[in-house]
Protein backbone atom coordinates (compact mmCIF):
# COMPACT_ATOMS: atom_id res chain seq x y z
CA UNK A 1 0.00 0.00 0.00
CA UNK A 2 3.02 2.56 0.59
CA UNK A 3 4.26 2.24 -2.81
CA UNK A 4 0.60 2.63 -4.25
CA UNK A 5 0.62 5.89 -1.86
CA UNK A 6 3.88 7.34 -3.29
CA UNK A 7 2.73 6.66 -6.51
CA UNK A 8 -0.25 8.58 -6.57
CA UNK A 9 1.58 11.60 -5.14
CA UNK A 10 3.85 11.65 -7.41
CA UNK A 11 1.38 11.08 -10.15
CA UNK A 12 -0.57 14.14 -8.68
CA UNK A 13 2.60 16.30 -8.35
CA UNK A 14 3.21 15.90 -12.48
CA UNK A 15 -0.01 16.50 -13.47
CA UNK A 16 -0.65 19.04 -11.66
CA UNK A 17 2.95 20.80 -13.33
CA UNK A 18 1.54 19.53 -16.98
CA UNK A 19 -2.05 21.26 -16.56
CA UNK A 20 -0.63 24.51 -15.11
CA UNK A 21 1.51 25.17 -18.00
CA UNK A 22 -1.11 24.10 -20.46
CA UNK A 23 -3.50 26.52 -19.07
CA UNK A 24 -1.06 29.42 -19.34
CA UNK A 25 -0.50 28.67 -22.92
CA UNK A 26 -4.40 28.65 -23.98
CA UNK A 27 -4.99 32.10 -22.22
CA UNK A 28 -2.03 33.45 -24.31
CA UNK A 29 -3.54 31.82 -26.90
CA UNK A 30 -6.88 33.75 -26.38
CA UNK A 31 -4.71 36.70 -26.31
CA UNK A 32 -2.73 36.61 -29.39
CA UNK A 33 -6.46 35.00 -31.30
CA UNK A 34 -7.20 38.67 -32.65
CA UNK A 35 -5.10 40.85 -34.44
CA UNK A 36 -3.67 43.75 -32.34
CA UNK A 37 -1.53 44.72 -35.01
CA UNK A 38 -4.01 47.26 -37.01
CA UNK A 39 -3.85 51.26 -36.47
CA UNK A 40 -6.23 52.45 -33.38
CA UNK A 41 -7.68 54.59 -36.44
CA UNK A 42 -8.18 53.47 -40.17
CA UNK A 43 -7.41 56.11 -42.65
CA UNK A 44 -9.70 55.12 -45.25
CA UNK A 45 -7.51 55.52 -48.63
CA UNK A 46 -8.85 56.75 -51.74
CA UNK A 47 -8.80 53.75 -54.28
CA UNK A 48 -7.91 55.70 -57.11
CA UNK A 49 -4.66 54.53 -58.67
CA UNK A 50 -2.27 55.94 -60.64
CA UNK A 51 -2.06 55.22 -64.88
CA UNK A 52 -0.87 52.06 -65.51
CA UNK A 53 -0.06 53.32 -69.32
CA UNK A 54 3.65 53.35 -68.41
CA UNK A 55 4.48 53.04 -72.08
CA UNK A 56 2.74 56.33 -72.77
CA UNK A 57 3.99 58.37 -69.15
CA UNK A 58 7.49 57.16 -70.38
CA UNK A 59 7.13 58.45 -74.16
CA UNK A 60 5.47 61.73 -73.26
CA UNK A 61 8.15 62.14 -70.69
CA UNK A 62 11.13 61.52 -72.75
CA UNK A 63 12.79 64.42 -72.47
CA UNK A 64 13.25 63.89 -68.48
CA UNK A 65 15.67 60.83 -69.38
CA UNK A 66 18.52 62.88 -69.03
CA UNK A 67 17.98 63.31 -65.74
CA UNK A 68 15.67 60.31 -64.28
CA UNK A 69 15.62 56.53 -65.11
CA UNK A 70 12.28 55.17 -66.33
CA UNK A 71 11.31 54.06 -62.79
CA UNK A 72 11.86 57.35 -61.63
CA UNK A 73 9.67 59.20 -63.94
CA UNK A 74 7.25 56.86 -63.03
CA UNK A 75 7.79 57.50 -59.56
CA UNK A 76 7.12 60.84 -60.41
CA UNK A 77 3.92 60.38 -62.06
CA UNK A 78 2.41 58.41 -59.31
CA UNK A 79 3.14 61.21 -56.58
CA UNK A 80 1.85 63.78 -59.77
CA UNK A 81 5.44 65.65 -59.46
CA UNK A 82 6.11 65.35 -63.45
CA UNK A 83 5.08 69.33 -63.41
CA UNK A 84 6.91 70.51 -60.24
CA UNK A 85 10.01 68.79 -62.18
CA UNK A 86 9.12 70.34 -65.41
CA UNK A 87 8.98 73.84 -63.61
CA UNK A 88 12.02 73.13 -62.37
CA UNK A 89 14.04 72.96 -65.27
CA UNK A 90 12.02 76.09 -66.64
CA UNK A 91 13.54 77.90 -63.63
CA UNK A 92 16.83 76.80 -63.90
CA UNK A 93 17.68 78.18 -67.08
CA UNK A 94 17.13 81.73 -65.15
CA UNK A 95 19.95 82.29 -62.76
CA UNK A 96 17.84 84.76 -60.53
CA UNK A 97 17.87 84.92 -57.04
CA UNK A 98 14.40 84.49 -57.18
CA UNK A 99 14.37 81.68 -59.65
CA UNK A 100 16.92 79.37 -56.64
CA UNK A 101 14.12 80.38 -54.30
CA UNK A 102 11.70 79.40 -56.62
CA UNK A 103 13.34 75.51 -57.54
CA UNK A 104 13.88 75.39 -53.63
CA UNK A 105 10.27 75.44 -53.31
CA UNK A 106 9.50 73.06 -56.35
CA UNK A 107 12.01 70.03 -54.29
CA UNK A 108 10.35 70.85 -51.03
CA UNK A 109 7.04 69.99 -52.26
CA UNK A 110 8.34 67.13 -54.56
CA UNK A 111 10.32 65.78 -51.29
CA UNK A 112 6.76 66.50 -49.05
CA UNK A 113 5.29 63.94 -51.20
CA UNK A 114 8.08 61.65 -51.12
CA UNK A 115 8.10 61.79 -47.53
CA UNK A 116 4.71 60.78 -47.32
CA UNK A 117 4.97 57.46 -49.80
CA UNK A 118 8.00 56.56 -47.59
CA UNK A 119 6.08 57.05 -44.44
CA UNK A 120 3.06 54.55 -46.19
CA UNK A 121 5.89 52.32 -47.06
CA UNK A 122 6.91 52.41 -43.29
CA UNK A 123 3.45 51.31 -42.26
CA UNK A 124 2.48 49.00 -44.12
CA UNK A 125 5.73 47.19 -43.50
CA UNK A 126 5.30 47.50 -39.93
CA UNK A 127 1.36 45.60 -39.90
CA UNK A 128 3.57 42.99 -41.96
CA UNK A 129 6.04 42.85 -39.56
CA UNK A 130 3.50 42.87 -36.25
CA UNK A 131 1.40 39.85 -38.24
CA UNK A 132 4.47 37.88 -38.82
CA UNK A 133 5.23 38.20 -34.62
CA UNK A 134 2.09 37.45 -33.82
CA UNK A 135 1.51 34.26 -36.34
CA UNK A 136 5.10 32.75 -35.31
CA UNK A 137 4.02 33.53 -31.66
CA UNK A 138 0.98 31.19 -32.09
CA UNK A 139 2.44 28.65 -33.98
CA UNK A 140 4.99 28.41 -31.36
CA UNK A 141 2.34 28.21 -28.50
CA UNK A 142 0.72 25.24 -30.49
CA UNK A 143 3.75 23.45 -30.96
CA UNK A 144 4.13 23.44 -26.90
CA UNK A 145 0.48 22.16 -26.27
CA UNK A 146 1.35 19.69 -28.83
CA UNK A 147 4.71 18.95 -26.75
CA UNK A 148 2.68 19.10 -23.61
CA UNK A 149 -0.49 16.74 -25.12
CA UNK A 150 1.95 14.43 -25.83
CA UNK A 151 3.76 14.59 -22.48
CA UNK A 152 0.29 13.97 -21.08
CA UNK A 153 0.26 10.86 -22.67
CA UNK A 154 3.92 9.71 -22.20
CA UNK A 155 3.27 10.52 -18.54
CA UNK A 156 -0.36 8.38 -18.38
CA UNK A 157 1.68 5.44 -20.22
CA UNK A 158 4.37 5.40 -17.26
CA UNK A 159 1.55 5.62 -14.71
CA UNK A 160 -0.50 2.71 -16.35
CA UNK A 161 2.79 0.61 -16.26
CA UNK A 162 3.58 1.63 -13.07
CA UNK A 163 -0.30 0.79 -12.07
CA UNK A 164 0.15 -2.35 -13.80
CA UNK A 165 3.29 -3.69 -12.13
CA UNK A 166 2.23 -2.40 -8.94
CA UNK A 167 -1.38 -4.30 -9.11
CA UNK A 168 0.29 -7.08 -10.79
CA UNK A 169 2.52 -8.02 -7.17
CA UNK A 170 -0.39 -6.75 -5.05
CA UNK A 171 -3.51 -9.46 -6.78
CA UNK A 172 -2.63 -12.82 -5.29
CA UNK A 173 -5.03 -14.26 -7.65
CA UNK A 174 -3.35 -15.95 -11.36
CA UNK A 175 -6.14 -15.05 -13.42
CA UNK A 176 -7.13 -11.60 -12.37
CA UNK A 177 -3.39 -10.72 -12.60
CA UNK A 178 -3.54 -11.77 -15.79
CA UNK A 179 -6.31 -9.44 -16.61
CA UNK A 180 -4.81 -6.84 -15.12
CA UNK A 181 -1.37 -7.13 -17.08
CA UNK A 182 -3.18 -7.47 -20.29
CA UNK A 183 -5.54 -4.68 -20.05
CA UNK A 184 -2.45 -2.55 -19.11
CA UNK A 185 -0.27 -3.56 -21.77
CA UNK A 186 -3.07 -2.46 -24.03
CA UNK A 187 -4.41 0.89 -22.32
CA UNK A 188 -0.12 1.66 -22.73
CA UNK A 189 0.10 0.65 -26.18
CA UNK A 190 -2.97 2.66 -26.75
CA UNK A 191 -1.45 5.85 -25.34
CA UNK A 192 2.03 5.74 -27.11
CA UNK A 193 -0.32 5.25 -30.42
CA UNK A 194 -1.65 8.61 -29.39
CA UNK A 195 1.37 10.48 -29.31
CA UNK A 196 1.31 9.96 -33.09
CA UNK A 197 -0.58 12.98 -34.34
CA UNK A 198 1.61 14.51 -36.95
CA UNK A 199 -0.89 17.20 -37.52
CA UNK A 200 -1.54 18.31 -33.78
CA UNK A 201 -4.01 20.57 -32.20
CA UNK A 202 -6.30 23.23 -34.37
CA UNK A 203 -6.73 26.46 -32.94
CA UNK A 204 -8.89 29.32 -34.09
CA UNK A 205 -7.27 32.24 -35.46
CA UNK A 206 -9.02 35.99 -36.63
CA UNK A 207 -7.72 37.94 -38.96
CA UNK A 208 -10.39 40.42 -39.92
CA UNK A 209 -8.47 42.93 -41.39
CA UNK A 210 -6.47 40.59 -43.90
CA UNK A 211 -3.33 41.78 -45.57
CA UNK A 212 -2.71 38.83 -47.52
CA UNK A 213 -6.59 38.58 -49.05
CA UNK A 214 -5.51 41.33 -51.67
CA UNK A 215 -2.25 39.62 -52.73
CA UNK A 216 -3.77 36.62 -53.51
CA UNK A 217 -6.73 37.57 -55.84
CA UNK A 218 -4.45 40.45 -57.31
CA UNK A 219 -6.70 42.82 -56.46
CA UNK A 220 -6.93 46.43 -54.11
CA UNK A 221 -10.67 45.44 -52.80
CA UNK A 222 -10.33 46.75 -49.24
CA UNK A 223 -8.62 50.28 -47.71
CA UNK A 224 -5.67 48.08 -46.02
CA UNK A 225 -3.31 49.18 -48.99
CA UNK A 226 -2.54 53.30 -49.80
CA UNK A 227 -3.16 53.64 -53.62
CA UNK A 228 1.40 54.60 -54.20
CA UNK A 229 2.21 51.34 -52.58
CA UNK A 230 -0.37 49.02 -54.29
CA UNK A 231 0.67 51.12 -57.56
CA UNK A 232 4.13 49.49 -56.92
CA UNK A 233 3.37 46.47 -56.19
CA UNK A 234 1.42 45.73 -59.55
CA UNK A 235 3.05 47.58 -61.90
CA UNK A 236 5.39 45.34 -63.62
CA UNK A 237 8.72 47.83 -64.65
CA UNK A 238 9.57 47.74 -61.29
CA UNK A 239 10.66 44.28 -60.93
CA UNK A 240 14.13 43.14 -62.48
CA UNK A 241 12.40 41.18 -65.58
CA UNK A 242 9.60 43.38 -66.58
CA UNK A 243 7.20 40.48 -67.18
CA UNK A 244 5.49 40.13 -64.08
CA UNK A 245 4.98 42.70 -61.01
CA UNK A 246 6.00 42.53 -57.42
CA UNK A 247 2.65 39.99 -56.14
CA UNK A 248 2.44 38.35 -59.06
CA UNK A 249 6.01 36.74 -58.53
CA UNK A 250 5.03 36.64 -54.71
CA UNK A 251 2.10 34.94 -55.42
CA UNK A 252 3.23 32.58 -57.78
CA UNK A 253 6.44 31.39 -55.25
CA UNK A 254 3.69 30.86 -52.56
CA UNK A 255 2.07 28.41 -54.87
CA UNK A 256 4.95 26.68 -55.35
CA UNK A 257 6.30 26.39 -51.68
CA UNK A 258 3.87 27.10 -49.35
CA UNK A 259 1.34 25.01 -51.11
CA UNK A 260 3.22 22.59 -53.11
CA UNK A 261 2.50 23.57 -56.58
CA UNK A 262 -1.44 23.38 -55.31
CA UNK A 263 -3.04 26.26 -56.92
CA UNK A 264 -6.39 24.77 -55.85
CA UNK A 265 -5.57 23.80 -52.21
CA UNK A 266 -4.25 27.09 -52.07
CA UNK A 267 -7.29 28.91 -52.89
CA UNK A 268 -9.81 27.00 -50.26
CA UNK A 269 -6.52 27.87 -47.65
CA UNK A 270 -7.77 29.22 -44.58
CA UNK A 271 -5.00 32.32 -44.97
CA UNK A 272 -6.78 33.85 -47.19
CA UNK A 273 -10.42 34.37 -45.49
CA UNK A 274 -10.90 36.19 -42.25
CA UNK A 275 -9.95 33.41 -39.81
CA UNK A 276 -10.38 30.11 -38.83
CA UNK A 277 -8.85 27.23 -37.24
CA UNK A 278 -4.85 26.72 -38.45
CA UNK A 279 -2.54 24.08 -37.60
CA UNK A 280 0.87 24.63 -36.46
CA UNK A 281 1.95 24.45 -40.14
CA UNK A 282 -1.00 26.56 -41.52
CA UNK A 283 0.13 28.90 -39.01
CA UNK A 284 4.22 28.61 -40.07
CA UNK A 285 3.18 29.00 -43.98
CA UNK A 286 1.30 32.57 -42.98
CA UNK A 287 4.29 33.40 -41.05
CA UNK A 288 6.55 32.78 -44.27
CA UNK A 289 4.20 34.77 -46.62
CA UNK A 290 3.93 37.94 -43.96
CA UNK A 291 7.74 38.38 -43.67
CA UNK A 292 8.14 37.92 -47.48
CA UNK A 293 5.90 40.42 -48.04
CA UNK A 294 7.32 43.20 -45.62
CA UNK A 295 10.51 42.39 -46.85
CA UNK A 296 9.11 43.10 -50.45
CA UNK A 297 7.47 46.18 -49.59
CA UNK A 298 10.73 47.59 -47.61
CA UNK A 299 12.52 46.85 -51.40
CA UNK A 300 10.76 49.86 -52.84
CA UNK A 301 12.44 51.99 -50.88
CA UNK A 302 15.24 51.44 -52.88
CA UNK A 303 13.58 52.91 -55.97
CA UNK A 304 12.84 56.03 -54.06
CA UNK A 305 15.61 57.02 -52.69
CA UNK A 306 17.25 56.02 -56.58
CA UNK A 307 14.64 59.05 -57.40
CA UNK A 308 15.93 61.08 -54.54
CA UNK A 309 19.51 60.65 -56.03
CA UNK A 310 18.58 61.89 -59.53
CA UNK A 311 16.49 64.48 -58.27
CA UNK A 312 19.72 66.09 -56.24
CA UNK A 313 21.70 65.59 -59.23
CA UNK A 314 19.15 67.39 -61.59
CA UNK A 315 18.80 70.57 -59.76
CA UNK A 316 22.46 70.35 -58.58
CA UNK A 317 23.71 70.41 -62.13
CA UNK A 318 24.26 74.12 -63.80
Amino acid sequence: MKKVFLLIVAVSMLVSCVSNKTKTLQQNILTLRDSYCKAPLQYNYSQKLPSYNSDSILLANSHLKTYFSDQSILILNALKSIDEVEDILKYKKDGSLEAQVKVLQLKTKINSKISISLTELDAVAAEFDCEGERVAQMANYVDNINSNNNNKLILFSIITGAVTSVASGIIKNDNAENIVSIGGGLLGAGLGLATFNPKGKKVEFIHERNLLKDIWEQKLQSHNFPPFIWYMYTEKKFTGNREHSIIQNMKQRWINYQFDNDEDSANKSVNFGTGGYYRSSDLQNRASMLNQMQSATRTINQNINYLLLDLDKMISES
